[in-house]
């Protein structure tokens, strides 16, 4: 529908919006793409740090899809990272239709520091998230118990609070897409 880097150009709607959020490279593009059976609506890149504005996904005048630029080891200056997370920040905190975070940790990692600190400071304005582990796919149903024990001991959550999925296969989509139609009130 539109990119925007400031609060000025985000468009005009009153449809509830789910933000995803993640470290370059996690996979929010194809879980978007995969969430709405489409392979080409965002953007994929193999190369980190893509995604640099806003950008704000219309889904049959229902739900606002909201693709937040990735944070983490994108090769940029120092000042682009501090602007994107400006741009982060203002639209997490003022966007009043903003119903909840969709926080995407790749399964095969324990958090990283960004991760951490995204998480805590989601926690800390209160903003409803989602915390959902990508790249199931790569993993067995062994190592995807491991691991899923592990990041829960990492981040201090119970891992029944955790959502499980692979844009490659499309496990995990009708639990996500519930959860994520409950938080937006439809």
């Amino acid at each position: 529908m539109k990119s925007a880097v400031f609060e000025k150009d985000y468009p005009e709607s009153a449809l509830p919006e789910i933000a995803f959020v993640g470290r370059s490279n996690v996979g929010k593009s194809s879980m978007i793409n995969s969430l709405l059976g489409r392979k080409k609506l965002v953007k994929v890149s193999a190369k980190p740090g893509k995604t640099r504005t806003l950008n704000f996904f219309n889904i049959d005048n229902e739900i606002m899809f909201v693709d937040l630029p990735g944070y983490g080891f994108a090769a940029v200056s120092k000042s682009e990272r501090a602007s994107w997370a400006k741009c982060i920040e203002t639209y997490l905190t003022k966007r009043d239709n903003l119903k909840a975070c969709v926080l995407i940790l790749d399964i095969r990692r324990l958090p990283s520091e960004e991760d951490m600190d995204m998480l805590s400071w989601l926690s800390e304005t209160e903003t409803h998230t989602l915390v959902i582990l990508t790249k199931t796919d790569k993993l067995s149903n062994n190592q995807i118990a491991k691991q899923v024990r592990l990041i829960a001991e990492e981040v201090g959550i119970d891992k029944e609070h955790f959502f499980l999925y692979s844009s490659l296969t499309g496990h995990g989509k009708d639990n996500v897409w519930e959860a994520l139609r409950s938080v937006a009130g439809l």
